[in-house]
């Protein structure tokens, strides 16, 4: 029988850390789950990264998504979970379909933007809420504290709306979301609420931080759905495995690029590789928030703050959250403030991995001549994503075969598309009510007071 899955937090060995009381334990999947972060402020990480056997690879070649999931979702959770409710989450979670669209050769965009709001974050949102649901204490409420850039909030929000006992709050960047990004957080409605904040995505995330580390909130059942949340990580490995077991012959590599801003996403591919799946290079484009990149060509990082204001506003992230679990794979350490305590191992790091920094400027470029050349259609973070994987290729030549993924639908940011093509991106069936629905954010200036007095008011500890 395979023994249950331990998971600690990034930041257990930070003893001389000022303001930091390492937490040394290590707690289930339901209990990282449900505490969305350690109580040191670090993330929560798998002791032991579950391998599957090549055979297990081989088995689900052509197999369907949810096949896949199950297989990914057990391998984490089969000692937490009945099968049969596992199976029930995964069937519910993943009813809508999930295209590979063939570019030229054997190079292939991944389109996670066919879910309920459109986004890649569907995928992680919905298993999460579901999850969630199951492993919640009957009579206490959940409090999910939620900072977006974009697309995040909106698949939360959808995902977790209707759900007993759970309420959602949601903080965004009030002036670098989309219009229609911004119609769908304000307009969830129900058990969730939208709060536009007057300043960055940073600024939002730091507050969400605070706010699990204020002793005030402690008997609150405050918990996460970020991917500082493992429960987000989880099912963004199994669209990395879908996509080979579609695609791969025999056990060949794949190269994937991953648009990334706060690096959850790339995450999952490390995940899944982890686990034994042939990926032969995670290329991890950013927008000209370049803080990656430059780290892992110069060894030293720095954050960027106030992060910039890119085209791909879902990326524009300063210091990506997910970067401590990076580091921690890689033997590092660094804190939710961008200090470095211990670096990792980076040339190894380097064998894995391959960042650029895509402009503004490129961006709009390939979206234009990916269109114009092949007929594909690409939003801006999926135009980062491909512009990337086709800088590596540039540089360490071709590769068989390449995915790259298209992380939100294109009709999200019509304004650019026409200003490019000239033509309107058709809304997807899950937007097409957008312009009629109803509702209204709470509005907070960047100071915690004001947001904790805000939750006070909000949150409620049982049903």
């Amino acid at each position: 029988m395979p023994q249950r899955l331990r998971y600690y937090s990034t930041n257990r060995h930070l003893d001389q850390a000022p303001g930091i009381t390492p937490f040394k334990d290590t707690v289930s999947f339901r209990e990282a789950l449900l505490m969305g972060q350690a109580p040191d402020e670090g993330l929560f990480v798998p002791e032991q990264i579950p391998v599957l056997p090549v055979e297990a690879f081989r088995a689900i070649k052509g197999a369907s998504y949810t096949q896949v999931a199950l297989l990914v979702a057990e391998t984490f959770l089969a000692e937490e979970i009945p099968a049969e409710t596992l199976r029930q989450i995964i069937d519910d979670a993943y009813n809508y379909p999930v295209p590979l669209e063939n570019v030229f050769a054997r190079k292939y965009i991944l389109r996670l933007d066919q879910g309920p709001t459109a986004s890649f974050k569907d995928f992680a949102a919905r298993m999460m809420a579901r999850l969630m649901s199951a492993f919640r204490d009957p009579g206490k409420r959940l409090n999910v504290l939620v900072a977006t850039s974009g697309d995040t909030g909106s698949a939360v929000g959808d995902a977790f709306r209707g759900v007993e006992g759970i309420d959602v709050t949601i903080l965004y960047p009030r002036d670098e979301v989309s219009g229609r990004q911004k119609r769908q957080l304000d307009t969830i409605g129900q058990n969730v609420q939208a709060v536009s904040v007057d300043g960055k995505f940073d600024d939002c995330q730091n507050l969400v931080k605070q706010a699990f580390s204020d002793p005030a909130f402690a008997g609150l059942n405050l918990t996460s759905a970020n991917s500082i949340n493992f429960g987000r990580i989880l099912p963004q490995i199994i669209y990395y495995v879908y996509a080979w077991a579609q695609l791969a012959r025999e056990t060949e590599s794949v190269v994937f690029s991953v648009p990334s801003g706060n690096f959850g996403d790339a995450l999952g591919c490390e995940y899944a590789r982890r686990m034994g799946l042939p990926v032969e290079k995670l290329v991890m484009p950013t927008n000209e928030n370049d803080e990656f990149p430059r780290f892992l060509e110069t060894g030293t990082y720095e954050k960027i703050s106030p992060s910039r204001a890119c085209l791909s506003n879902a990326m524009n992230v300063g210091h990506p959250s997910n970067l401590a679990r990076f580091f921690d794979l890689y033997g590092g350490t660094v804190d939710r403030t961008g200090f470095v305590h211990r670096t990792p191992d980076l040339e190894e790091m380097k064998t894995r991995i391959y960042s650029a920094s895509i402009s503004d400027r490129e961006t709009k470029k390939t979206i234009k001549k990916v269109y114009d050349q092949y007929k594909v259609l690409l939003e801006p973070h999926g135009a980062v994503g491909w512009r990337g994987l086709e800088v590596y290729l540039e540089l360490f030549g071709d590769f068989p075969l390449c995915v790259s993924l298209e992380t939100a639908h294109p009709a999200k940011f019509p304004d650019e598309i026409r200003e490019l093509l000239e033509i309107t991106p058709d809304l997807p069936q899950s937007m097409k009510d957008i312009d009629e629905r109803s509702g209204h954010p709470a509005f907070l200036s960047t100071d915690y007071g004001e947001f904790r007095t805000f939750l006070k008011g909000r949150l409620r500890d049982a049903d």
